[in-house]
């Protein structure tokens, strides 16, 4: 680390333990995921089969091993509720006046998750076999038996995903895994539930938090509970949009920082001298 010419820090304390390391700290820049913007022909697309479909999408997005799996314990859990009580409520509220979407973190794991869709007594609907006009309608599938669950099994089309979903359970967060990137989601207005682990992107969660651009909830079954909540109180979704909106847009501009910096250490230098960088 003492070897590097400068190094430029995401956070504070990211700044102090570099410099514990011996590295040459030359300043907190912010997080350049901030700057990441999404492709807005996803976004909107998404948005449109959203306003199309007629009722609300949760999305499990980045979903890791056991997290699908505990989801669907919970779905199944609330529509055998319904059933001992003969009644439809429960089943209409949390299975099929929802859409769910699950979206895994890893491809290789798309085929092993429609298998425990399917395996949980639910029918499932995968992206790679939407056409142009998108996922099936909501009179498709309100009425289904078994209740359908979308699967997103494709690359590169996160925001997408977000664009089609009204609030997102962050992946990796309800295991001990760290949590996935919960600013893309901002970066697309959708508000996030986000369970107990999220030291990957800790100075984040924490920022997202604050302004109520995300949630923490303790465990799936709460994230479940607290989506459905949300649903039912559009001005308290609303409110988590529009903070999800001032939480990407305020953060940004670590990259035009970074360039700035490196810009201006090679004038000072002469540029050639200069041999290594690094940002944090």
């Amino acid at each position: 680390y003492a070897g590097l010419t400068a190094v430029w820090a995401q956070t504070p304390a990211d700044a102090q333990r570099l410099r514990s390391l011996g590295a040459k700290v030359h300043g907190v820049l912010g997080n350049l995921k901030f700057d990441a913007t999404p492709d807005a022909g996803q976004l909107g697309r998404g948005q449109v089969w959203r306003a199309r479909l007629g009722k609300p999408v949760v999305m499990l997005a980045s979903s890791r091993a056991g997290e699908e799996l505990a989801l669907l314990k919970i779905l199944k859990e609330f529509e055998a509720i319904a059933l001992l009580k003969q009644g439809q409520s429960a089943i209409d509220s949390i299975v099929n006046q929802v859409q769910w979407l699950i979206v895994p973190r890893h491809p290789q794991r798309f085929d092993e998750v429609a298998g425990l869709i399917e395996n949980h007594g639910f029918s499932v609907s995968r992206r790679s076999s939407w056409l142009t006009d998108g996922p099936p309608l909501a009179m498709d599938t309100v009425h289904a038996a078994p209740p359908c669950i979308w699967l997103g099994d494709s690359l590169g089309e996160m925001a997408l995903y977000y664009g089609l979903a009204d609030v997102a359970l962050l992946g990796g967060s309800f295991e001990p895994l760290g949590g996935q990137n919960l600013i893309e989601a901002a970066a697309c207005s959708c508000p996030v539930l986000m369970g107990p682990h999220t030291f990957n992107f800790a100075d984040a969660a924490e920022q997202a938090l604050q302004v109520g651009a995300a949630q923490r909830v303790t465990d799936l079954g709460q994230a479940v509970q607290c989506a459905c909540d949300l649903l039912a109180s559009p001005a308290h979704l609303a409110h988590m949009v529009q903070a999800s909106q001032c939480f990407f847009q305020t953060h940004q501009g670590a990259a035009q920082r970074t360039a700035v910096a490196v810009a201006g250490l090679l004038q000072q230098t002469g540029g050639p001298g200069v041999t290594s960088v690094a940002t944090h």
